[in-house]
């Protein structure tokens, strides 16, 4: 059985051929003694693809904009980039210098571009949240804040910068850093736990079950705002709809989450959100107001499997501090099963990346995950098999995951893997047209090399790549467009 504690084990093996000459991948039944990221074959349709863009310092978002061209945030390079898809100029909007990057997780994060965006009134905004330095105390003290500039089209330069929140906690690990904004023009920011209780900061209790009180509220103290989805009003108070927790209205929309790096708003303004778990079950959850997703008490659904929560934090009577952080824990730390908690207000994920059971291996077989990423919802027609689904962008994968969103329950289909290369997957943009796919790939990190580990070596290492329907091969390989 797995304590809240592995390190990150070597990928199960898995032969993949690289490069942008795309695999296209489906699921397979497989050995159950078999990593399940290894279970796939090929599905029907076809796609070129191709590089729209290099040279991108860690492109973290994208999204279509109104302009027609792709808005990409770059998390070390500071920068809002507007890029002709085209042709692939790039074209600076606007550099932030207060952004404060020196770690994997922070820097300038996500964006959100206002639905009004140069539709001909006043509110041609774009949303970004990003970390900086509070220059208080010693050594960096990391804080996240959103911020509004107005776009000038006539200049294509952001301007006016209105802070809409700021003081959010924000360290070295797990950030999270999702916007969107939702149907109900309310900002939605996904928070991180922020690594707590984990690898270097195994000694910081983990609050992602921590609701802020009524004098929280009172001082603007939003350090308990970590493993949460927040709602935001556009200039920063707390909607008065929110939902109510342990008597408190605050800016908080769901707790529980561990890191939660995608969110997507559907047509009818539901929010799906990505998250990664720790060696098994990163999630797919559809976030519902005032619910509670488990995290750290659980993980993936609450069923006893492959995860016992092990608090470093509470250690005794040997301290903490005293430790050293490994894969097992020693009998000084305390450790719940998941079926001890008790969670009125708990939600299951709609999907896990993946559940196993307790016999399975991490070291020899691997992590059972993805790392999921970007999020976002497919609704066109054109790819008739796609309508109504939601794609999943995977980091150490290198792969998106295309899910049916099934009529009436909200639930999901069968994850089918698209597009593997050699990259790090960390967002995706739909063109209008829903004929053409766009990805960012990190610049640095690990993924699924030739042979099936994992390598440092990218293909396309801070990238825009495009994919294209081409049709729809079937059976017996006639395509059809």
């Amino acid at each position: 059985m797995r304590i809240s504690t592995r390190f990150l084990a070597a990928l199960g093996a898995i032969a993949l051929p690289t490069a942008l000459g795309v695999v296209l991948l489906r699921q397979t039944s497989g050995s159950p003694d078999q990593n399940p990221r290894a279970r796939w074959t090929e599905p029907p349709e076809s796609f070129t693809s191709r590089v729209i863009a290099t040279g991108l310092a860690s492109p973290w978002e994208i999204t279509w904009g109104p302009d027609g061209f792709l808005w990409v945030t770059e998390r070390v390079g500071k920068r809002v980039v507007r890029i002709n898809p085209a042709d692939g100029t790039q074209v600076v909007a606007g550099t932030i210098d207060e952004v404060y990057q020196s770690h994997s997780q922070d820097g300038l994060l996500g964006m959100a571009l206002h639905p009004q965006l140069l539709q001909g009134n006043a509110a041609n905004y774009v949303y970004v949240a990003y970390t900086y330095h509070t220059g208080s105390g010693p050594g960096v003290t990391r804080r996240a804040k959103i911020r509004r500039y107005t776009y000038e089209s006539s200049t294509g330069r952001l301007g006016n910068p209105v802070d809409v929140i700021t003081n959010l906690p924000h360290g070295t690990d797990h950030g999270g850093g999702r916007l969107v904004i939702g149907r109900d023009l309310k900002l939605y920011f996904s928070r991180g736990d922020q690594g707590s209780n984990y690898r270097g900061n195994y000694c910081n209790p983990n609050r992602a079950q921590d609701l802020p009180t009524a004098a929280d509220v009172r001082a603007n103290d939003w350090s308990s705002y970590q493993g949460k989805i927040l709602r935001i009003d556009l200039d920063g108070a707390i909607p008065a709809d929110n939902p109510v927790l342990n008597g408190v209205r605050s800016h908080v929309y769901s707790y529980g989450h561990r890191n939660p790096q995608g969110m997507t708003v559907d047509p009818t303004g539901r929010i799906y959100a990505s998250e990664h778990g720790e060696s098994t079950d990163d999630e797919v959850n559809l976030v519902l107001a005032g619910r509670n997703y488990g995290w750290p008490l659980i993980a993936g659904f609450q069923d006893d499997q492959s995860y016992v929560y092990a608090n470093w934090s509470a250690s005794s009577p040997a301290p903490c501090a005293r430790l050293e952080f490994g894969r097992t824990p020693p009998a000084s730390v305390p450790r719940f099963k998941e079926s001890e908690a008790r969670l009125a207000d708990f939600a299951p994920p709609l999907r896990t990346f993946f559940t196993v059971s307790n016999s399975y291996d991490l070291v020899s077989m691997g992590n059972a995950t993805i790392a999921p990423a970007g999020i976002d919802v497919y609704t066109s027609p054109t790819i008739p098999a796609w309508k109504d689904s939601l794609l999943v962008a995977a980091l150490i994968s290198g792969v998106v995951f295309r899910m049916d969103l099934l009529p009436g329950n909200g639930q999901l289909g069968e994850p089918v893997p698209y597009f593997k290369t050699r990259n790090r997957y960390r967002d995706l943009a739909i063109a209008p047209d829903g004929r053409r796919i766009y990805i960012v790939t990190d610049n640095a990190g690990r993924t699924v090399s030739d042979a099936g580990g994992l390598t440092p070596s990218l293909a396309n290492p801070g990238s825009v790549l495009e994919f294209s329907y081409a049709g729809f091969q079937g059976t017996a390989g006639r395509s059809t467009n």
